[in-house]
């Protein structure tokens, strides 16, 4: 089941706000509508959020033509629109840039708007690719059956195919070596609870749900061997900011000798940024804590302090999968050597 798909004149999104319990998707016609679904986590996970939002560009520039207004400034002002939805993860950013530069090189071309659409195209056939070869090297970490924890959902649901850490576990799932995954509920969207869970349950790949508290007294009854999760922006010294609650669980993997991996792309990886110190990090709502499925659960008026992402240090991290193989610490020097590999990042 794909979290994202192109229709030609309009992008459809699974509604994942609805999962497990209804599966509807969003028709959306024009770029608001996009914006609104990145925005209301509809669609959600860096690379899923990267494509729709490349999409989404599509959508804007057709509105803008037909209103002959493909002016600089208009096109700038809904990049930066959609670039606000999601500040923290970097594959929106990436991938409404790359759409950019199809603007500023195809611009006074005639077949402007079907350059856009092959490009968005592109970005997520790339993304579908890209997953699976990382989850290749991933699966190369495990040699016998391991139980795996992951935080928050980084599968289908969160890529345009397969998923990056929930990738590596299908992978390694079908060699024969996962013999159980435990899934946070990943407070307050329960992204665990509601997509991971789900989605492994579909696949039948075993899967216990347990709550975001439990993960260290089940790292003390010996229940884990490694942890997975995947990533929204990775600076160049290994930092990862990643869904709140990532960094409990790195700390909790440490001290019970478990090794931490995280899976990303390359798309994931800010370049521009030394250090996970300089990485915004957006905060949400205060109703997504104190509200459960429409039903007030704390008391009227409390102050909320709600961030959407933690960072966790790369001092706590012992691999970052990616799909040119397995970062390993000293992390500058191995980063430094990944973005070579991608001759046109700034």
């Amino acid at each position: 089941m794909q979290a994202i798909s192109w229709k030609g004149s309009y992008l459809s999104l699974l509604n994942q706000t609805l999962l497990p319990n209804k599966v509807e998707y969003i028709q959306c016609q024009d770029y608001r509508t996009v914006a609104r679904a990145i925005k209301n986590l509809e669609v959600r996970g860096a690379p899923a959020i990267g494509a729709a939002a490349a999409f989404a560009m599509v959508l804007g520039i057709r509105e803008l033509v037909v209103r002959l207004e493909t002016t600089d400034e208009k096109i700038t002002a809904l990049a930066e629109e959609l670039k606000e939805t999601r500040p923290t993860a970097i594959n929106l950013a990436w991938a409404v840039d790359r759409m950019l530069g199809v603007v500023q090189r195809y611009k006074q071309d005639s077949d402007l708007l079907d350059k856009l659409e092959q490009e968005a195209l592109l970005i997520a056939e790339e993304d579908k690719q890209v997953n699976y070869r990382l989850a290749q090297y991933g699966a190369q970490l495990f040699t016998q059956p391991t139980a795996i924890l992951t935080h928050c959902n980084s599968g289908t649901l969160a890529t345009v195919d397969y998923g990056t850490a929930l990738g590596v576990i299908r992978k390694t799932w079908s060699e024969g070596n996962v013999s159980r995954v435990f899934a946070d509920e990943t407070r307050p969207l329960l992204q665990g609870s509601r997509l991971t869970a789900w989605e492994l349950m579909q696949d039948h790949i075993p899967v216990t749900l347990i709550t975001d508290s439990m993960a260290g007294w089940v790292m003390r009854q010996g229940m884990v061997q490694a942890v997975i999760v995947g990533a929204d922006r990775i600076t160049c010294n290994g930092d990862v900011a990643n869904k709140i609650g990532t960094y409990s669980v790195a700390v909790l993997a440490k001290e019970h000798n478990i090794p931490f991996y995280v899976a990303a792309p390359l798309s994931t990886f800010d370049f521009s940024m030394q250090s996970g110190d300089e990485i915004p990090i957006e905060e949400r709502k205060p109703e997504e804590v104190t509200c459960l499925n429409g039903v007030c659960v704390a008391p009227d008026g409390v102050p909320v302090f709600n961030p959407a992402f933690d960072v966790t240090p790369n001092s706590l991290i012992t691999g970052i999968i990616t799909e040119y193989g397995v970062l390993r610490a000293p992390y500058e020097g191995s980063i430094e050597k990944l973005k070579a590999k991608k001759g046109d990042v700034v």
